[in-house]
């Protein structure tokens, strides 16, 4: 008896198993969104942090135990004496590109409170200045106004995954690992990987987000 029910076990184990593979390979199947692809060589110490050009790098961010941290007041002035851009302070991640398929990989978190902020862009299109931002407005996680991504996003940890098929014209945002939105990029260009605090439309007084495990990778 007991052989018998052992034996039923296994083949109920092999089955889902067979499944399991069967619907990953044929795409039914969650799936990370870095499969296939290759983590590139990435230094934070060569991170070029864009803040307010009257202030020092340390007037609005730390790094302190593997955490970015990235704030910006409202009042704050743009990152460069001639620019007619919002305050913002950003890290702009090394390495652009034109071709190919790319992922931006981060864990991001935003405190309560912080609104009217983009938080993570593509930066460069034909058509626009960027071809994708994620921002926050009232702690909906948004692209660009609308849609929203996640309603409510304040005060946690968040996997964020941005893939960018240039041949395709295609973006891809994965929340926590599930695909949220698929969509028409801005235009050929060369393009480079944004995170942190861009003042946008009503925008708080006070924004910041914090980063961690920031990765690019890219479809070999």
């Amino acid at each position: 008896m007991k052989m018998s029910c052992s034996c039923s076990l296994f083949a109920l184990h092999c089955l889902v198993l067979l499944q399991f593979c069967t619907h990953r390979a044929m795409g039914w199947g969650p799936t990370d969104p870095t499969d296939g692809f290759v983590s590139l060589p990435l230094n934070s110490s060569s991170f070029l942090i864009l803040k307010p050009y009257d202030l020092l790098v340390s007037d609005r961010y730390s790094f302190i135990d593997g955490v970015h941290r990235l704030w910006v007041f409202a009042t704050d002035k743009p990152h460069a004496l001639t620019s007619i851009t919002a305050p913002r302070t950003e890290i702009r991640v090394p390495g652009n590109y034109s071709s190919g398929v790319w992922q931006f990989e981060g864990y991001g978190f935003v405190p309560n409170g912080t609104s009217g902020v983009c938080i993570m862009q593509i930066h460069g299109a034909s058509t626009h200045a960027t071809t994708a931002m994620v921002r926050v407005y009232n702690g909906s996680l948004t692209y660009y106004q609308s849609p929203v991504l996640v309603p409510y996003i304040y005060d946690r940890w968040f996997r964020l995954n941005v893939i960018h098929d240039v041949g395709r014209k295609k973006v891809s945002i994965f929340i926590d690992g599930v695909l949220k939105l698929t969509v028409d990029d801005h235009g050929a260009a060369s393009h480079n990987f944004h995170c942190g605090v861009y003042a946008q439309n009503d925008r708080s007084y006070y924004m910041e987000s914090r980063w961690k495990d920031i990765r690019v990778l890219k479809k070999m």
